[in-house]
């Protein structure tokens, strides 16, 4: 019953709009799930010089960045409390890895969870309707080129932040999903992955797709092949977006069981659980198309948009 928005900006306007109209999308999917919302962008590209990355952290605590010393120094305006998390932008030190990072604050007491990562991903989410995210983060006010949404019904896990969506891909800096639908071998996944290093950070069925595609990834393969290889290796009925500095990618599963729409023009592509999100943040929105079942599809960021978007089909 979830419900789930994407939106890639091609041009200016719209790219300083993404936050505005990403909100206004998941509002008008409110009534699919009362139990959570969140969002994750991908900021604007960025120059030559290293970025200092930017980290989300559940909890309250910003004596958190305590932990990094040595591993590089807290820039801007320090550790900042937002909502029920710690956002913190940190320059590492030469030598120091965002994997020595994550460690740094997974081995803090009480185990906090990095729900974000990256030098582009803006992340916020919590339980309650989307209206709680503009008021705790300012969401509208996020400019960029890509943007993902969820707003929750849970169905099985628990009501809390860190179950709620989206789900930055651990490991992977700025990549995030968003999940509508149930991965039916979810369990037969995770007790592989965990048998083979893999770490989870809940109980969600949805974080099954990050942990997957990153898999994927290390061994090599590109993300848009990673999406493919999905569709057959994730039983179930679902749909899913992945929020990339490349551009937003879209899966739906061999069944076609899950509403999806999707609408492209030459300023934007939309994709979103019902039409009216679309309708209600869009004046085009009479372009939506449902995606095939099985389909794979990724949608170049402007800079790598020379010739449109990827497309792929599963069997």
């Amino acid at each position: 019953m979830c419900g789930i928005i994407g939106f890639l900006a091609k041009d200016t306007v719209h790219r300083a709009a993404s936050g505005r109209i990403m909100l206004e999308m998941l509002q008008a999917l409110a009534r699919r799930g009362p139990d959570g919302a969140g969002y994750a962008g991908i900021g604007p590209e960025l120059g030559p010089v290293d970025p200092p990355l930017l980290i989300r952290v559940a909890g309250r605590d910003p004596g958190i960045a305590r932990r990094l010393d040595g591993l590089g120094s807290v820039v801007g305006d320090g550790p900042r409390v937002e909502g029920e998390t710690i956002r913190i932008a940190f320059q590492l030190a030469p030598g120091a890895t965002a994997g020595q990072v994550e460690a740094a604050i997974d081995g803090s007491v009480g185990t906090p969870e990095v729900i974000a990562m990256g030098s582009r991903l803006e992340l916020a989410k919590g339980v309650g309707p989307p209206r709680s995210l503009e008021a705790l983060h300012a969401v509208s006010r996020f400019a960029g080129p890509v943007v993902i949404g969820h707003t929750r019904m849970s169905t099985e896990s628990k009501i809390d932040l860190c179950h709620s969506q989206p789900f930055w891909i651990h490991g992977l800096l700025d990549h995030a999903i968003v999940h509508n639908g149930h991965i039916t071998n979810y369990h037969r996944l995770r007790r592989r992955f965990e048998q083979e290093g893999s770490r989870f950070f809940t109980d969600n069925d949805s974080e099954v797709i990050g942990v997957y595609l990153r898999r994927c990834l290390d061994r090599g393969l590109s993300l848009v092949e990673a999406m493919e290889r999905s569709v057959v290796d994730l039983d179930g009925s679902f749909n899913y977006l992945v929020a990339a500095p490349q551009g937003l990618g879209v899966v739906r599963d061999r069944h076609g069981w899950k509403p999806l729409v999707l609408a492209e023009t030459a300023e934007y592509t939309a994709v979103a659980t019902e039409e009216i999100a679309l309708a209600r943040a869009l004046s085009r929105s009479d372009q939506a198309r449902e995606p095939a079942p099985g389909s794979a599809l990724f949608f170049p960021a402007p800079s790598q948009a020379a010739s449109g978007p990827s497309r792929s089909t599963g069997t």
